[in-house]
């Protein structure tokens, strides 16, 4: 599939992806030591929903537009930084903007965090250069995020989050996750990784959760969220493992997920999971 974020910003997935690593960043900024953001597959970092590549499939209609309404005050309490950080990048950029995971990054870096951004498309790169090249936390890199991701970590703060976010435009990328993700955490063992991935294939997907709750040597957290019934033939949802999550994180997802799959649902289904993979926390 090819999943190139101006097409998709604001739906399901990023709903999912974009709260999930605000609890992460939110959860980081409890500590004054500094940290590190790395977004190995950035795009553009914010994106205006009323452009042709959003217009074009009016995903986000589905995605945030279904999140004017408020939940119930444990889910929005939760709900608060993802809230808080899309409200503060459309008062910079405007109101019709939905942030990616670049823009999101930014809202929560304080004087000496810092943010790298990698993209490789040429174009993409371009713009996302001139929006955050110029501020003194965050830096963008022209490369391909596979081979930046070894190349970044253990950053010098030795506290982070890694958002491994590629737009599976070739086959096997599901099961190169998986591997690159694996040595990853080897190289930094006490980082946070965030790894997205579509859900075409549920088998895949569980596949890939049943290798890495063999061998991964540090605690981890499956989260799906569904809005269709599955089906191979199409995107029914999406996910993430979580490497090192926040120890609040297993709680806040199962309080969080079931009324996002509630909310976001489509032809009458929506459905969650939250499980550890995995040694124990």
């Amino acid at each position: 599939m090819n999943y190139r974020h101006a097409f998709h910003a604001g739906n399901h997935a990023d709903v999912l992806k974009h709260w999930v690593l605000t609890r992460v960043l939110a959860h980081l900024q409890r500590k004054a030591t500094p940290f590190r953001a790395i977004d190995t597959h950035a795009g553009l970092g914010f994106y205006d929903l009323t452009a042709d590549e959003a217009g074009r499939t009016g995903e986000w209609h589905d995605g945030i537009g279904r999140l004017d309404a408020p939940f119930a005050e444990d889910v929005e309490v939760l709900l608060a930084p993802y809230r808080a950080a899309v409200a503060s990048v459309r008062a910079r950029h405007g109101a019709t903007v939905y942030p990616g995971s670049p823009a999101l990054i930014r809202e929560f870096l304080r004087p000496g965090d810092q943010g790298v951004f990698v993209e490789l498309h040429p174009a993409d790169g371009a713009v996302l250069h001139a929006r955050y090249n110029q501020d003194s936390r965050t830096k963008v890199l022209a490369l391909d995020g596979w081979t930046a991701l070894p190349a970044l970590i253990p950053p010098k703060e030795r506290r982070g989050v890694v958002l491994i976010d590629p737009p599976y435009e070739v086959p096997g990328e599901i099961e190169r996750l998986g591997r690159e993700l694996l040595k990853a955490v080897e190289k930094w063992a006490t980082g946070t990784y965030l790894a997205w991935y579509p859900i075409k294939d549920a088998k895949v997907i569980d596949r890939l959760a049943a290798v890495l709750d063999a061998v991964l040597p540090r605690p981890a957290l499956r989260l799906d969220l569904l809005i269709h019934r599955p089906d191979p033939t199409r995107l029914s949802g999406s996910g993430l493992i979580v490497v090192n999550p926040p120890w609040t994180l297993r709680e806040e997802a199962d309080t969080v997920l079931p009324a996002l799959a509630e909310r976001l649902a489509q032809g009458g289904y929506g459905a969650f999971r939250c499980a550890p993979l995995g040694p124990p926390a």
